[in-house]
């Protein structure tokens, strides 16, 4: 199921922040995204099966809120909606101290900074009475802040950790940034089959080869039962991302047929991305 996370709220009270937060857990994030492009970017999103858009993070102006969700609610997409919100004073010091200048001075809707931030926390004060999820940066540090953004997560159902499954080739190299690498050379080679050779792991014939072979299942067994142990015990550290790397010769056949296997056995519990290195150049 595809997810929409619509960010939003006082400018200054962290938006960038939780969506820096977003983007470490695999989300797409699109920020300022303009209203009257929005519908489009609906019909990419509903109509794209890449990962690219399974997981969207739209971080628009409290000032537009209302407009996006009137064009949202005639969609099939169901977004959450998360604000942000600071004290008046601890915004005015942040601009003070940044020197950054508010959007809606520099749009002429407010004179003073005082005026702008006043006029975006009324527009949030009516979401408070809504149930809207709303979260308060005032006193938060960074860490404080991410576990608020995980807290929204966990109401995913999904455990806080996020992946990056990658299949390589190792006459290229093993990925510097692997965290486990796995070695699938042992498996019976479909570069081998004439029938086979000038295909990929993304091709049927090729997988059904691959997992076709006893070995090939005794293998995954072992190395699932490994990877559950190991991604629960993460998922209770402060560790939230790992690289999961499958190399194989080539990185054309056997690897990408396993790191295809391991990603749709996990991409429903954890936060995952895949990558084919050496067929993606």
């Amino acid at each position: 199921m595809k997810k929409l996370i619509i960010l939003s709220g006082v400018s200054g009270a962290g938006k960038t922040t939780a969506s820096n937060f977003f983007e470490d857990k695999g989300y797409k994030c699109i920020d300022q995204y303009p209203v009257e492009l929005l519908e489009n970017l609906i019909d990419l999103i509903q109509k794209d099966d890449s990962i690219k858009y399974q997981k969207v993070v739209l971080t628009i102006p409290i000032s537009d809120l209302e407009k996006y969700e009137s064009l949202l609610n005639n969609t099939e997409l169901k977004p959450t909606l998360i604000l942000m919100d600071a004290d008046r004073d601890e915004i005015i010091n942040r601009y003070k101290f940044t020197r950054r200048i508010h959007p809606l001075l520099s749009n002429n809707i407010a004179s003073t900074l005082k005026e702008a931030v006043d006029i975006e926390k009324s527009i949030v004060q009516r979401y408070y009475k809504k149930g809207v999820r709303i979260i308060d940066t005032t006193h938060l540090t960074l860490k404080n802040h991410k576990q608020k953004i995980d807290k929204i997560l966990k109401e995913d159902k999904k455990e806080n950790l996020s992946l990056s499954i990658l299949s390589f080739g190792y006459k290229n190299g093993i990925p510097e940034d692997a965290d486990n690498v796995f070695d699938v050379r042992f498996l019976d080679n479909p570069f081998y089959d004439p029938k086979l050779k000038n295909k990929t792991g993304k091709d049927k014939a090729v997988k059904e080869f691959v997992l076709g072979y006893k070995r090939t299942q005794m293998y995954l067994k072992k190395i699932t039962s490994y990877l559950d142990f190991m991604l629960k015990s993460y998922s209770k550290e402060e560790k939230r991302h790992l690289t999961i790397a499958i190399g194989c010769t080539g990185g054309q056949h056997r690897s990408v047929v396993i790191a295809n296997y391991l990603y749709n056995l996990y991409k429903d519990k954890y936060v995952c991305l895949i990558k084919h290195r050496e067929i993606e150049k």
